[in-house]
């Protein structure tokens, strides 16, 4: 599975992750096929099907905040 070109490695990851969560929530795919949800969110990732978007500047720590509640991870402060 080739990465889009502009979207490193880590990026890739989150957003596939991201949107797996959503079509396991219920999200109708962007591609057709019998795949698990991980592979449907890599594919529609890969094929530029989603991409990430920032409303304003910040929102991106609210997204790591609300991923690393959700996870039970410890939290780590980050310097802006």
């Amino acid at each position: 599975m080739q990465r889009p070109s502009g979207i490193g490695a880590f990026q890739f990851v989150i957003l596939a992750s991201l949107r797996a969560t959503q079509l396991m929530r219920g999200c109708i795919p962007r591609i057709e096929g019998a795949h698990k949800n991980t592979v449907i969110a890599q594919l529609e990732v890969s094929q530029g099907k989603v991409r990430q978007e920032f409303d304003a500047p910040g929102d991106e720590l609210d997204e790591v905040a609300a991923l690393v509640a959700a996870a039970h991870l410890p939290a780590v402060a980050v310097d802006a």
